[in-house]
């Protein structure tokens, strides 16, 4: 869940600070004058910007599926859901674990601190006061605080106790050293835990599938959780060996591949966890390499 803030500084879930992708702000006619052009990451960008907001303007548009073709369930309810707060999500967690009996833990991402820094909107600051206030106060709470920025991470730490994840882009030219022994103990001084890519720990150009890295092995030798990040269904999203279908259809991109199959190499290699959205697959994936694993140790008693 990625944290943009309102004008006032709230922490809302999007999936960016530009809204027209993620809600109706576009087709608002009271809203047309907010659209603007901003730099973000050194690029260009045009849009209504969640800072330009006040969380009670927020709190009147409706959410809506940024990718249609790939998540055609998604879009059946566009226009029917809100623009939820951090406090909302925090929320639905807690009525979640009454519910079902089970932990249900959120994972608040960190999005460009720095640059909502310069805006006078201190994000770092603001979601540990709101998690404190909520009761997340500890190492075992039910949170994981994300960032791509170890300098991010180190400033939460030294307002909170719950658990932070160093999010790790495959792309990043830091990636190669971050990934190393060193690397990963120097994580270690500002995180619990690190997210990559899943082609940090799978290689997918490699000619049999799957072979994995020794990344996972390598993060916790360094006393690490891993979680990886984000396994999809969609065949543009999997490795080549896992794609299924005709490639020469229109189709074919969004077409589900064998993200099962993916899944169990996942946690086969050792991941403490994995994001996507489907957790169904996940946890019957899981439940697999969990008892071929019990079997193992069985035999070899």
């Amino acid at each position: 869940m990625t944290l943009v803030p309102t004008k006032e500084g709230a922490l809302i879930a999007r999936r960016s600070a530009e809204l027209s992708a993620t809600t109706d702000v576009a087709s608002r006619p009271e809203y047309a004058g907010r659209k603007a052009t901003k730099t973000i990451a050194g690029q260009s960008a045009d849009g209504w910007f969640a800072e330009d907001f006040s969380l009670a303007e927020i709190a009147t548009l409706t959410a809506r599926e940024p990718d249609p073709a790939a998540h055609p369930q998604n879009a059946r309810l566009d226009g029917k859901e809100p623009v939820l707060s951090l406090h909302d999500v925090l929320e639905i967690a807690r009525a979640g674990c009454v519910r079902t009996g089970r932990i249900i833990g959120v994972c608040p991402r960190l999005m460009t601190p720095t640059r909502f820094s310069d805006l006078g909107l201190d994000v770092i600051g603001r979601l540990a006061d709101e998690l404190n206030t909520e009761g997340y106060v500890a190492p075992a709470a039910a949170v994981w605080v994300q960032a791509f920025e170890p300098e991010a991470l180190s400033a939460f730490g030294r307002l909170s106790r719950v658990r932070r994840m160093l999010l790790v882009d495959a792309g990043a030219p830091d990636t190669a050293a971050r990934t190393t022994s060193a690397g990963l103990g120097e994580i270690k001084q500002v995180a619990e835990a690190i997210g990559p890519d899943q082609s940090l720990l799978i290689d997918p150009a490699a000619a049999a599938f799957p072979a994995p890295t020794t990344l996972a092995l390598d993060a916790h030798n360094a006393g690490l959780a891993v979680f990886s990040r984000t396994a999809r269904a969609q065949n543009a999203a999997l490795p080549p060996a896992l794609r299924r279908g005709d490639a020469h259809s229109a189709g074919y991109p969004n077409g589900r591949g064998d993200v099962g199959k993916l899944l169990v190499a996942l946690f086969s290699d050792g991941v403490d966890g994995v994001a996507t959205d489907l957790p169904a697959d996940a946890a019957r994936a899981r439940g697999q390499v969990m008892s071929a694993l019990r079997r193992a140790h069985d035999r070899a008693q």
